[in-house]
């Protein structure tokens, strides 16, 4: 069987299963390419087999009876090979071929690599997807399917994340000044302009904007009749 390593997810967590009889597999071989006696499994199984170029080979000699799944794996064990069932095609390929490989997750955390990775059949107890100590970054060893599968993986969550809307930055520096506001009221032809609910001018229609600022009101400051009027100098 291929080289195993310990899977930091959770037990329940398995591979795509590959669905195989129980019955015993009755396979005679006598000295027969590797390569193409692995196509013959698959094609009696009726299951889509790639295997790589890098297993090369011959099979000599009688092998025993076995269940297809036990077949499969003595066969990786004879021939130092790993196999990987994606769901759809069984991978087999050579040990030599295993890939260790360092993914940054970036905003991902490692929980949820982890749970997408079981969701999507990806994971495999035998191979390892591990957080690295004392890094950011998270350690993938396996044949080389699934470790491009682990890797897709990643990549699509972290596309999700940085898709996701970001909240507004917190202002900085001092908060912007208030708007001043005018209201001007007309009444008859009176006009009054109000600043801030202050008023700021007042004149009438005849009277330019800016007539009355600063101008006494008859009979005395503020037009009341009780205050005397300003006098001007005379010689």
């Amino acid at each position: 069987m291929g080289a195993s390593a310990t899977l930091l997810l959770p037990s329940a967590t398995l591979a795509a299963q590959l669905k195989l009889p129980d019955t015993t597999y009755t396979y005679t071989i006598i000295n027969q390419d590797l390569s193409a006696a692995l196509q013959e499994f698959g094609s009696n199984l009726n299951i889509k087999v790639n295997v790589s170029q890098e297993v090369r080979s011959r099979i000599q000699g009688r092998l025993p009876d076995l269940p297809p799944l036990a077949f499969l794996n003595r066969l990786a064990s004879l021939y130092n090979l790993e196999w990987y069932f994606d769901g759809q095609v069984l991978h087999v390929t050579s040990a030599r071929e295993s890939q260790s490989r360092l993914l940054v997750p970036g905003p991902v955390p490692f929980e949820r690599l982890a749970s997408t990775l079981a969701a999507f059949d990806v994971a495999d107890e035998r191979y390892a997807v591990r957080p690295a100590p004392n890094t950011q970054l998270v350690l993938v060893t396996g044949p080389p399917r699934f470790v491009a599968l682990v890797e897709q993986t990643l990549n699509g969550l972290i596309a999700e994340e940085q898709a996701r809307p970001k909240p507004a930055e917190a202002r900085v520096g001092p908060p912007p000044l208030p708007h001043d506001t005018v209201l001007t009221v007309f009444r008859g032809s009176q006009t009054t302009i109000l600043r801030n609910g202050r008023l700021e001018a007042g004149f009438g229609s005849n009277e330019p904007p800016d007539a009355s600022a600063g101008r006494e009101q008859p009979g005395g400051r503020d037009g009341d009749p009780n205050t005397p009027g300003r006098r001007e100098n005379s010689r």
